[in-house]
C-alpha cells in the first residue's frame, strides 16, 4: 500500500510540521523563523485542509536543528507527537484489539504518516524491534539522517506509550551513526542503552507487552476506523503526480467538462507532454475523468439522498440515461442498485470496468 509521491507533492497534512513548529516554541524560537524557506504560516498549520509536501517537512526539521539549542531535540519533539496528531490513523491505534495486529496496521498504513522513514516490524522471540531507514533523499545528509532517527524513536516512545500504558519503556536502541559528543548522556535521555555503529536503526521492546489486553481496544470502532484510513489512502493516492494535478482541475470543474486542451494550459504544459506523462503513470485522461466521476457519484449515492438526475447533472452529463450507462459501465450495477449495496460489497465494485 505505498503512494509514490514526488518530494514536491503537497498532499500530507501538515501535523509533523505544527509539531516542530510547537516544539521550538518551547524554546523561545518564533514561529516565522521555524517555518522560514517553507512557504505556509502558523495559522496554515491550524488547518486541516493545509497539505505539505515532504521537501518542506525536511526544510522544518532543517530549521529546527539549526536553531534549537537542544542537541536531543529531535528526540524530545518526538516524544510530543501523540495518538491525536495522527487523525484516524492515530485513533486506529488505540481501538485495536490486539497488539500485534496493531504493530502490522501501523506499518500498512504508515504512509498516512507524512513518512520521512520507511519502518518495518518483527518479533524475535522475547523481543519486539522496530527498524527505522530514512528515506533517500538529497538533503538527508548524516545529520538529518540522525535527527530523524531520533524524532522517530522519540514518536515510536510516545505512541506506544498512548496505547499500552505511561510504564511501557524501550529495551534498546541501535543506531548506524557513530557516537556523537553527547553520547555519554543518552542512557539517560532515552532511559534505556543505545548501541552505535550497528548494522540497522532499531527500537527494541519486551515482546511481553503485545500480549497484553488494550485497555481501549473496541472491535467495532476498529473495523470502521480502519475503512476510514483505507479511504484516507484511496484519497492520498489521487493527489499523487501528473494525474493528482489533473484531478484536481477536473474536481473544480465537475458540472463543466473540461478539455484535455485546457488542462494542459493549466498546468501550463503541451497536450503532447501532458500525455506522455500520464502514460507513465499508467493512466490517460479519460481514464480521469472516469475515475473522478466515478468516486464522486458514489460518494453522492452513498451519503446523500440526492436523486440520479440530480447526481447526473451534478458530474456534468447531459442526462440521466447517459449517467446511468456510464454508471453500470464502471460498477455492472445500476445507481439505485448500487445504493442500496451492504457496505462490505461497495470496495469489491468501484473500480472502472
Amino acid at each position: 500500500m505505498m503512494v509514490e509521491a514526488g518530494p514536491d507533492e503537497k498532499i500530507y497534512p501538515a501535523a509533523k510540521v505544527a509539531a516542530i513548529v510547537d516544539a521550538l516554541a518551547a524554546e523561545g524560537v518564533s514561529a516565522t523563523d521555524a517555518l522560514k524557506g517553507i512557504d505556509i504560516s502558523k495559522s496554515d498549520l491550524s488547518s486541516p485542509a493545509t497539505r505539505v509536501s515532504l521537501n518542506q517537512v525536511i526544510e522544518c526539521y532543517d530549521n529546527a536543528a539549526r536553531l534549537s539549542r537542544d542537541p536531543c531535540f529531535a528526540f524530545h519533539a518526538g516524544l510530543k507527537v501523540h495518538v491525536s496528531t495522527y487523525g484516524m490513523y492515530g485513533f486506529a491505534f488505540l481501538s485495536g484489539m490486539d497488539f500485534h495486529k496493531t504493530m502490522q496496521f501501523a506499518v500498512k498504513y504508515h504512509q498516512l504518516a507524512t513518512p520521512l522513514a520507511e519502518i518495518s516490524f518483527k518479533e524475535e522471540g522475547q523481543r519486539a524491534v522496530w527498524t527505522i531507514a530514512p528515506i533517500a533523499h538529497p538533503r538527508v545528509d548524516a545529520p538529518m539522517y540522525k535527527f530523524l532517527v531520533e524524532l522517530q524513536f522519540g514518536i515510536h516512545l510516545s505512541l506506544l506509550r498512548d496505547v499500552m500504558g505511561s510504564s511501557f519503556a524501550a529495551r534498546e536502541l541501535a543506531v548506524t551513526y557513530s557516537p556523537p559528543d553527547q553520547a555519554q548522556t543518552y542512557p539517560a535521555v532515552f532511559s534505556c542503552e543505545v548501541h552505535f555503529e550497528r548494522p540497522e536503526n532499531e527500537f527494541v521492546f519486551d515482546a511481553s507487552w503485545l500480549d497484553r489486553a488494550p485497555e481501549l481496544g473496541n472491535e467495532i470502532t476498529y473495523s470502521a476506523v480502519v475503512k476510514l484510513c483505507d479511504t484516507l489512502m484511496d484519497e492520498l493516492e489521487l493527489r499523487v503526480g501528473t494525474a493528482g494535478k489533473v484531478r484536481e482541475i477536473l474536481l473544480v470543474n465537475l458540472m463543466r467538462p473540461t478539455s484535455f486542451d485546457t488542462i494542459a494550459g493549466r498546468l501550463h504544459t503541451t497536450t503532447r507532454t501532458l500525455r506522455r506523462k500520464l502514460d507513465e503513470e499508467n493512466t490517460s485522461f479519460r481514464k480521469l475523468v472516469d475515475e473522478l466521476r466515478m468516486h464522486v457519484a458514489i460518494k453522492y449515492l452513498r451519503e446523500t439522498d440526492l436523486t440520479v438526475e440530480e447526481i447526473a447533472y451534478s458530474l456534468g452529463f447531459s442526462d440521466a440515461a447517459a449517467f446511468r450507462r456510464a454508471f453500470r459501465r464502471w460498477t455492472n450495477r445500476g445507481p439505485l442498485e448500487f445504493r442500496d449495496l451492504p457496505g462490505g460489497e461497495v470496495r469489491r465494485a468501484i473500480r472502472p470496468r
